[in-house]
C-alpha cells in the first residue's frame, strides 16, 4: 500500500548515506512505492487547531554526494495530507525536540506518529532505562559530589556523562584514587542544569557495547561495537568498530522484557545497549541508530520489517 510520509529529520546534506539509518528507512520507503517528503522540525507551526509545516518532495539514491533531490516546496497539513510522520531528528533532547513531540501528539488522531511523541518525550535513554533496574549496573543519578565520591568508594572505578547526552559525548572515566572527580562534577554542574549519570565502571566496554535493534518490540538483529585504542566509548560516531555478534542468554532476557513495554509505548524502532553480554546501559527511542551495520553483517532487512510494521500499525487504526 503506497504511504506518503513526511519524515522530521536533519539537513539530508549532513548525513552520512553509507551508515545513515534515516537515510536506509527513506531508501526502503522508496522502493515500496511510498511518496517521500522532508522537513525541518523547526519549521512547524500549529494555528488554528492544524499543524503544518513547509515540505520538500525528497527522492534518495544511494550515490554520495548526489544522494537526495527535492522537488518544489509544498505547504503540508501534517493532520490531513500524509499517513505517516518519521520523527527522526537526531538529538539534543533539548526544549526544541520536547516542544516538536507536543506538537506531533496532536495530530496523533489522524497521523501515524512513529515513534510515538508523547512516549519519546516520556522515555528518554538514560531515564527510561531506570524501569528496569535488575539489568542495569550500579547507577546514581545526581549532581552531588558528596554522593558520588561514596558511590567511587563503594565500586572502585566509575563513569560520569550526562543524563542527555548522545553519540558518546562526555562520557568521563574516574579511577580509584577519585583525581579530578571534584573538577568534573564542578564542570557538568556548570554546564547542565540537570543531574548526570554516574555508573559503575565496567571493564567489559573493552570487549564492546552491544547495540540490539528492536522493530516493533521484536529483536530484528544486533551488532557488537568495538572501542577505539585508548578509547571507554565504543560508539561508532567516535571511533567505535562494528564487529558481527550473537545475542547472549541474558540479552534475550532483556529484550523479551523489553518487547512488550515497546508495543504499548508504540516506540516502533528502539535500539539499546548491553555490556558484557547482561548491562542494560541505554534504550534509545528518539533516532536509533546501528541498522545499516546489522543488516551488512546479518544479510537482514531491517528497513522491509519496520515500513512493515508500520502498515500493521495504519491497518490497526
Amino acid at each position: 500500500m503506497p504511504l506518503r510520509v513526511a519524515v522530521q529529520m536533519d539537513p539530508l546534506d549532513r548525513i552520512n548515506i553509507a551508515g545513515d539509518s534515516t537515510f536506509a528507512l527513506m531508501l526502503k520507503a522508496q522502493e515500496l512505492g511510498h511518496e517521500l517528503d522532508w522537513y525541518s522540525p523547526e519549521d512547524l507551526s500549529f494555528v488554528e487547531g492544524r499543524l503544518w509545516t513547509m515540505g520538500y518532495p525528497v527522492t534518495v539514491q544511494r550515490v554520495a554526494g548526489d544522494h537526495y533531490r527535492f522537488g518544489e516546496p509544498r505547504i503540508l497539513d501534517l493532520g490531513r495530507d500524509v499517513d505517516v510522520v518519521l520523527m527522526r531528528q537526531d538529538p539534543p533532547f533539548d526544549l526544541g525536540y520536547i516542544t516538536a513531540t507536543h506538537l506531533l501528539e496532536r495530530i496523533q488522531g489522524e497521523t501515524l506518529v512513529v515513534n510515538d511523541p508523547a512516549s519519546v518525550r516520556n522515555a528518554p535513554e538514560k531515564v527510561w532505562v531506570l524501569d528496569f533496574p535488575q539489568f542495569m549496573p550500579p547507577t546514581a543519578i545526581t549532581r552531588s559530589k558528596g554522593l558520588t565520591r561514596k558511590f567511587l568508594a563503594e565500586h572502585g572505578e566509575i563513569v560520569i556523562k550526562p543524563i542527555h547526552g548522545f553519540a558518546g559525548g562526555a562520557v568521563i572515566r574516574i579511577g580509584p584514587d577519585g583525581r579530578n572527580l571534584a573538577s568534573v562534577i564542578e564542570l557538568f554542574n556548570r554546564t547542565y542544569r540537570e543531574p548526570h549519570v554516574v555508573q559503575k565502571f565496567l571493564p567489559e566496554i573493552a570487549e564492546g557495547d552491544k547495540r540490539i535493534v528492536l522493530v516493533d518490540g521484536e529483536v530484528a538483529g544486533a551488532i557488537n561495537r568495538v572501542p577505539g585504542e585508548g578509547e571507554i566509548r565504543s560508539n561508532l560516531a567516535v571511533g567505535g568498530k562494528a564487529a558481527k555478534t550473537e545475542l547472549t542468554a541474558r540479552e534475550q532476557e532483556i529484550c523479551a522484557a523489553l518487547g512488550p513495554e515497546c508495543r504499548k509505548r508504540g516506540l516502533l524502532l528502539v535500539g539499546i545497549d548491553v555490556i558484557g553480554g547482561r548491562w542494560l546501559t541505554e534504550i534509545n527511542v528518539t533516532s536509533p541508530t546501528g541498522i545499516v551495520a546489522i543488516d551488512e553483517f546479518n544479510g537482514t532487512d531491517t528497513p522491509g520489517l519496520f515500513w512493515d510494521a508500520v502498515e500493521r500499525k495504519l491497518a490497526e487504526r
